[in-house]
């Protein structure tokens, strides 16, 4: 990688909190120590002081300078050199800034957030990168290559000129300016990676390259820089699933009861979670500079992301209805501890759990337990465009930037799922699509396993399992699901440099920006419920396969279902039609043998009730001062927005579909003030007091709808009406500068969040006289007006159809919740002891810590029936739990020791989070329990370890997750009940780098 330097035609701006065009590459890694702001509160190192740097020492120390010229909260990391971020997944990098923690799905890091909040604004070199899905405020971080950037930047507390929305933070993805090398700037990364828990044991490859070089044109200077990056990953996890939510008395009189009470065994999945990600980016930047005084340039960033999802579940459905004649072996003690509700706090008690037992094969009856098989094939395509025309400019006193840009996420969500019954020839078969299979389970060290009984004389083989004769079809469900985000902007940026008694500079601009999202769902399902009508899987036996057969691969358990047949998955995504055309010719087949009329699988069709296009138009004003007193500096300023918002959906009323669109509007004025206070020249305290928003999703103000006959179920629709969440933060903290290239930092932080959307149901006004409803819209007292529902209710009879309803959707509330906490952060660095230390002056550690504390919304979720059953035995009663903070722990830290010397560059890793509640858990969509789960405190170690043959040639190894961490899920609380598992693999891979 060859060195850059400064350019003395353009000067740095006196202000800008993200990305620059100015900003240079520096070599090397800076986390969460720094707090950064390009600001005209101090002059900036000019890029020819540390654009010869390299590596992480380097890095470090030009961190530092930053740091220290800085106004408001920023964290940022610094490539080791171009394409050379510390991890390969953006998640995982930004995972270990101080107050910043990360959801992974599979195992790879997908979402992000920053101090409790997931509404954080995502920027390619301050453009504005739309998600993948209708929640504006995340981002799909796995669709990004870290090597594309030279540097990120994670803005906490924001200037006047941070664009709105990005309450939790704005995390802006920069890359490198071709004006900026100083020579022409060439490398190739090649490198393998290989999964543990891959049923395929393949090696995936990872290719990343970049060339940059600038030249005089004669009317002025020309440069090119252009990066691109290839990747195959094939992700895998186990989750194994088991519920033990319903409740056998010890008076009961069953034939399982004892003489406790106790949880028996409800529902048992062995769930396979397989992902193959093919990625590829390509970023690149023409400028042009006619002047000293002006520059040109023209950014694009394109991303295609093909992610194919291969999972498979195992289910043993059914036995539940043994609960109550077959009795467990074994049982553990659960203590669910206690719950804060409506109620206050209430103690829960204990309660005996089923551990270890056998479901005997029913012969008559239901004939339970039954076996099922599902291939689950909700995969995504996603196509990212962002692009950039501006110029910087700069005259006398003035600089200023003018820019448009256009980004668009284009995702599309193909499934193909569908489900096989087991029917055991060993067993009797009735009228129903199922029969009995033997099943044996072992929960104890919440392993959560479960298997075929196979001390049970009528067990099936391995043969009989592997047997296409012996399944039936019972599912399919299709999707075809389209999302389209999109946002065009127009930004201009004015600074006027004062250098008059204290005040620096004064800035000002205006940003236009038009966002849009449309959705378009179109699902199609087929369920096959007797045997008669269900076809034998022999009947398509072409589209059929065998299950992934190493689900003990992760922790050694003896105790699984290793052999069965599914719907291929791979095939049903190569070749969707024509597994389709297999399946219907079978379901004919099968007709015709029976005489059964079951009806072929029908493509998927639109959904018009889901469909909604949202247009947003904003127009945004801000002024700063930016100060310098001697003993304070900063920046104080407002910025002003107003949005109108036009929300289009469709009415559905049986196959009367009608189209309607909405309007609204609202604006704010957002005062936001950084201070910076140095009593020492090793010492500085900063401050920060800004209000942000958190605009409502994109769902969230869709105005569709669909009717039904039915007097009682709700209607849900969204508020097209609905406000954003407003969100005042403040910061305090100090660094103390103790060594050369070395800081320790503490931050405390606070945000109050007002104008919360909370989800409201809202009732229809009854007569008290007549007991009938209001049946003239609108509706003025509650409710919806339905004009087709169902007259034979609701007196007076004989009325036409026609009345108001209830009806669901989200609204504003008056409440307001707070978030608070403290970061710590260490960066030591012992270059500077060479003298004294020899090799060992190549070490360094870099280390932050996370507290954290919610104090919730005026939201309670309700005990589901049968958890409110159990927990009525211990005398708790009408159970309820304060809306949790989800995903979030309440601590966290993150250490790294890194050593760089003598072409030697190595990093060792370990992250650890508190117990958290969160909704990502096992295949079901309803919280267990009635409230989110908690995953347990995990730790997880990376390292990674690089040498440098030569000045052109790196080779190294890397490795994350060394130690394959699981998952451990609890219900209710944290230690009480396991209830789903996680376990996920390790990956490692080996590479070389060329340079030139």
């Amino acid at each position: 990688m060859k060195a850059l330097k400064a350019q003395r035609w353009l000067p740095l701006p006196p202000s800008s909190n993200t990305a620059t065009p100015y900003t240079p590459l520096c070599l090397g890694i800076a986390l969460n120590l720094a707090f950064v702001e390009m600001s005209s509160a101090e002059e900036i190192p000019l890029a020819s002081e540390t654009l010869k740097s390299k590596g992480i020492q380097q890095g470090l120390a030009v961190a530092l300078n930053q740091a220290r010229a800085s106004s408001n909260v920023v964290d940022i990391i610094i490539a080791e050199e171009l394409g050379r971020m510390p991890e390969h997944n953006l998640a995982e990098v930004l995972d270990g800034v101080a107050g910043v923690q990360i959801t992974r799905e599979a195992g790879v890091g997908t979402a992000l957030y920053i101090r409790g909040l997931d509404a954080h604004r995502a920027e390619i070199n301050g453009v504005y990168l739309p998600g993948s899905n209708s929640e504006r405020k995340s981002t799909n971080w796995e669709d990004l290559s870290p090597s594309l950037f030279s540097k990120i930047e994670i803005i906490k507390s924001p200037v006047a000129k941070t664009i709105e929305g990005g309450s939790g933070g704005t995390v802006n993805l920069i890359t490198v300016r071709p004006l900026d090398l100083e020579r022409t700037a060439a490398a190739l990364h090649v490198e393998a990676q290989h999964n543990s828990l891959s049923s395929e044991g393949q090696w995936q490859p990872r290719v990343s390259a970049h060339w940059g070089d600038h030249w005089d044109a004669g009317a002025g200077r020309v440069g090119v820089m252009l990066n691109a990056a290839y990747e195959e990953q094939k992700v895998t996890a186990f989750r194994p699933r088991a519920d033990r939510d319903n409740l056998i008395t010890a008076n009961s009189g069953a034939d399982s009861a004892q003489d406790f009470d106790y949880l028996p065994i409800q529902f048992l999945v062995q769930d396979y979670d397989s992902f193959d990600y093919e990625t590829f980016n390509a970023q690149g930047t023409i400028e042009w500079a006619p002047s000293e005084q002006v520059r040109v340039y023209l950014d694009g960033t394109v991303v295609e992301q093909n992610r194919q999802q291969y999972s498979s579940r195992v289910q043993a459905s059914g036995v539940s209805s043994l609960a109550s004649t077959v009795a467990p072996e074994h049982f553990s003690m659960v203590d669910f501890g206690s719950l804060n509700g409506e109620n206050g706090t209430q103690q829960l008690g204990q309660i005996h759990a089923a551990e270890r037992g056998v479901f005997p094969a029913q012969s008559d009856g239901l004939l339970d337990p039954n076996l099922r098989m599902s291939s689950d094939t909700r995969s995504r395509e996603s196509h990212i465009n962002l692009f950039s025309l501006g110029t910087d400019w700069s005259f006398e006193q003035w600089t200023g930037k003018f820019e448009l840009s256009h980004s668009n996420n284009k995702s599309t969500y193909p499934d193909f799922s569908s489900t096989l019954n087991f029917i055991n020839p060993n067993t009797p078969t009735g009228e129903t699509n199922d029969n009995a299979t033997p099943i044996e389970y072992d929960l104890s060290g919440g392993a959560l396993a479960f298997g075929i009984a196979q001390g049970e004389s009528n067990a099936p083989t391995s043969n009989q399992l592997l047997t296409a004769a012996n399944y039936r079809l019972r599912d399919v469900l299709l999707a075809h699901d389209q999302l389209d985000n999109t946002e065009n902007a127009l930004r201009a940026d004015f600074s006027y440099r004062i250098d008059q008694s204290i005040w620096t500079s004064v800035d000002a601009g205006y940003r236009y920006s038009d966002t849009q999202s449309e959705r378009n769902e179109a699902r199609s399902a087929a369920a096959f419920r007797t045997l008669d009508s269900s076809p034998s899987a022999d009947l398509f036996s072409n589209v059929v396969a065998p299950g992934p057969n190493n689900y003990n691969a992760a922790d050694g358990r003896s105790l699984y279902i290793s052999d069965f047949l599914l719907i291929d998955p791979k095939h049903t995504h190569a070749d969707p039609d024509g597994v389709i055309s297999t399946l219907n010719a079978a379901i004919a087949a099968n007709n015709a043998q029976t005489g059964a009329d079951a009806v072929p699988i029908s493509m998927p069709f639109s959904q018009p009730e889901a469909y909604y296009k949202i247009n947003e138009k904003t127009h945004a004003l801000y002024a700063q001062v930016n100060f310098d007193a001697g003993i304070v500096r900063g920046d104080a300023g407002l910025r002003y927005f107003t949005s109108d918002i036009e929300a289009m959906g469709n009415q559905v009323a049986d196959d009367d579909v009608e189209l309607r669109a909405r309007t609204h509007q609202y604006s704010d004025l957002l005062p936001r003030i950084n201070l910076v206070a140095p009593p020492h020249e090793n010492l500085e305290f900063r401050a920060s007091w800004s209000q942000d928003i958190i605009r409502p999703d994109f769902d969230d103000l869709s105005p569709s709808l669909v009717f039904s006959t039915s007097p009682y179920l709700p209607v849900e629709t969204g508020n097209p009406e609905l406000q954003p969440e407003e969100v005042t933060s403040y910061d305090i903290g100090a660094q103390w500068y103790f060594a050369p290239d070395s800081v320790a930092s503490v931050t405390y932080f606070n945000k109050r969040l007002n104008n919360l959307i909370v989800p409201v149901l809202e009732e229809p006004a009854i007569d008290p006289d007549t007991g009938a409803r209001d049946r003239t819209p609108p509706c003025e007292q509650g409710g919806v007006y339905n004009p087709i529902t169902d007259q034979s209710v609701f007196p007076p009879p004989g009325t036409p159809s026609g009345m108001c309803v209830p009806v669901s959707y989200s609204s504003n509330t008056s409440g307001s919740t707070s978030l608070s906490g403290i970061e710590l952060a260490l960066q030591y660095d012992l270059s500077y002891l060479e003298g004294a230390l020899g090799w060992a002056s190549g070490f360094g550690v870099l280390a932050n810590y996370t507290w954290q504390e919610y104090d919730g919304d005026d939201r309670y979720l309700p005990a589901s029936n049968r958890a409110s059953e159990v927990f009525a035995i211990n005398g708790a009663y009408d159970v309820t739990m304060k809306q949790p903070l989800l995903d979030n722990a309440e601590n966290s830290y993150d250490v790294s020791l890194y050593y760089e010397k003598y072409g030697l560059s190595a990093r060792a890793r370990y992250s650890w989070q508190d117990a958290f509640y969160t909704a990502d858990f096992g295949s079901t969509e309803t919280y267990p329990w009635g409230f989110p789960v908690v995953q347990e405190a995990r730790g997880q170690w990376n390292a990674s370890v690089r040498y440098a043959i030569n000045n052109h040639i790196e080779v190294g190894i890397e490795g994350v997750n060394l130690t394959e961490s699981a998952i451990e899920q609890s219900c209710v609380n944290s230690g009480a009940l396991p209830c789903f598992q996680g376990l996920t693999e390790r990956s490692i891979s080996f590479g070389i780098a060329l340079h030139y």
